[in-house]
């Protein structure tokens, strides 16, 4: 269960937030094995002065357009896999949306499976009792 936040600015649309989170689903249903309806996101809208970033970073320059998507998910994928998944969302996020590639950061955060609970306060990943 992957869990997303898409933090992005209020000069975008709620329905443009919802398009990004189409893509990263999409993206992930296609690269890194996830189950269909496993779709659990947070999207949300900020005043630009809520969104810091440097001018430029590692060679990549930003602009107030910036998109951060975060994801919870766990761990075991590959190298390969994670590339390949980067590059699907920035490119239908480029192609679909029209946002500039540099402004596409994406950040991964991988837990063990006994990390989630998915409701009625139990470990349904995780070794039983």
């Amino acid at each position: 269960m992957p869990f997303v936040r898409i933090d992005l600015s209020k000069q975008y649309s709620d329905d443009f937030g919802r398009q990004v989170g189409d893509i990263v689903y999409e993206a992930m249903r296609q690269n890194i094995n996830l189950p269909e309806n496993d779709k659990f996101q947070v999207i949300t809208r900020h005043e630009s002065n809520e969104l810091v970033t440097p001018i430029s970073y590692l060679g990549v320059e930003y602009s107030e357009g910036i998109i951060f998507i975060q994801i919870v998910l766990n761990e075991g994928r590959t190298t390969d896999l994670k590339k390949k998944f980067y590059k699907a969302v920035c490119d239908a996020v480029v192609e679909k949306l029209k946002v500039r590639p540099q402004d596409i950061v994406i950040h991964l955060i991988e837990v063990n499976k006994e990390n989630w609970s998915f409701g009625n306060g139990e470990m349904q990943y995780g070794p039983k009792d």
